[in-house]
């Protein structure tokens, strides 16, 4: 679908020639030759992005924005100011207002299409989703900061080797570093004060961890522990929060993915507390599956069965009991502390 620009301009020569431009590149233009009929097409057809003349008949550009920001509406949507006026009082008052950006006439096909583009692209990346996780922090990362992102921040680090059940990081300890999986695998814990564990997090290669307490500025809520032998590199926190503190919009996407994370973590504990026995266990190796699977074949993996009981929220005895039902049911296959899931479909179905 085409983005759809709404062109506000009471000059009939720039309004065309400036429509055409657009047309030309690909955009849906919409056009008005004042400020009040700019705001009835605005309202009419909720364009992506608007460009705007300040001086105009009936209602000037600064009235547009105004009302435009007031409506709940057309609030958000990027609003690009034309002008001849180039005085930086007039620049102030409008970014003030909430302009996003100048164009000052008169102006090449580059800068009116290099404008347009940057807009869109901003908005379009806080309208986009991403998932609630390592991978979805990864992924925002590296569009807000650049395609060079990640590979900047990770590269050149202090590396240390984590042995399989060693400590990371402990809850209620203040943070200092991000830290990034070279290699191996790391959950994430907490526990109660009978010392019962419940596993909240699983992270492998490639995978950020640790950044909720760095964001929050408090301390951990959650143990890291490697599930096996692991090389893990450190950023400093200062690194991380001047890639997040030069980019606003990042940051509030940041904010959005966080409290995502944390409905995501709130319906696992309504899963535990409401669901049956076998649907936990079921949920622990489809979770566990969509984490560590990196091929078609059937889905193995090395775990203690403590450790797959704290995924499932359920007592190590119990779980024992109903993976030997999902072994006698043929839903899986077990070899010492190796599992294979041999029926991903039925373990999905019993979710449902």
């Amino acid at each position: 679908m085409k983005d759809h620009i709404l062109l506000i301009e009471d000059n009939e020569e720039i309004r065309e020639n400036t429509a055409e431009i657009l047309e030309l590149a690909s955009y849906k233009v919409s056009t008005a030759e004042d400020g009040k009929k700019g705001i009835e097409k605005a309202l009419e057809e909720k364009p992506d992005l608007i460009i705007c003349d300040v001086m105009m008949p009936v209602l000037d550009g600064y009235g547009v924005l105004h009302l435009i920001n007031k409506n709940e509406t057309l609030s958000g949507i990027p609003f690009i100011f034309l002008t001849a006026k180039s005085e930086r009082s007039d620049f102030r008052k409008g970014m003030e207002m909430g302009a996003d950006d100048y164009i000052t006439k008169p102006f090449t096909d580059i800068e009116l299409l290099n404008a347009v583009e940057s807009r869109l692209k901003k908005i379009n990346l806080l309208k986009k989703e991403y998932t609630a996780d390592a991978a979805g922090m990864q992924e925002m990362l590296s569009e807000f900061g650049g395609m060079n992102a990640l590979e900047d921040i990770t590269q050149n680090r202090p590396e240390n080797n984590y042995r399989k059940k060693q400590v990371i990081y402990v809850q209620g300890n203040h943070p200092q570093k991000l830290f990034y999986i070279k290699t191996g695998k790391v959950k994430s814990y907490i526990s109660n004060e009978e010392g019962k564990d419940l596993t909240i997090g699983l992270f492998t290669e490639g995978d950020f961890f640790g950044y909720t307490a760095l964001l929050e500025g408090g301390t951990y809520k959650e143990t890291a522990e490697a599930i096996d032998d692991c090389v893990i590199a450190e950023i400093p926190i200062q690194e991380f929060e001047h890639l997040l503190h030069n980019n606003r919009e990042a940051t509030n996407k940041f904010i959005r993915l966080l409290a995502k994370n944390i409905r995501e973590k709130e319906q696992q504990l309504l899963n535990i507390a409401y669901n049956s026995l076998r649907k936990r266990v079921a949920n622990a190796l489809i979770t566990l599956l969509n984490k560590y699977r990196k091929e078609e074949a059937l889905f193995s993996m090395q775990m203690s069965r403590e450790d797959l009981a704290n995924i499932a929220g359920t007592a190590t005895e119990s779980l024992i009991r109903t993976l030997s039902d999902f072994k006698s049911e043929r839903l899986i296959e077990i070899q010492g502390s190796k599992i294979t899931i041999l029926n991903e479909k039925k373990l999905t179905d019993m979710l449902n």
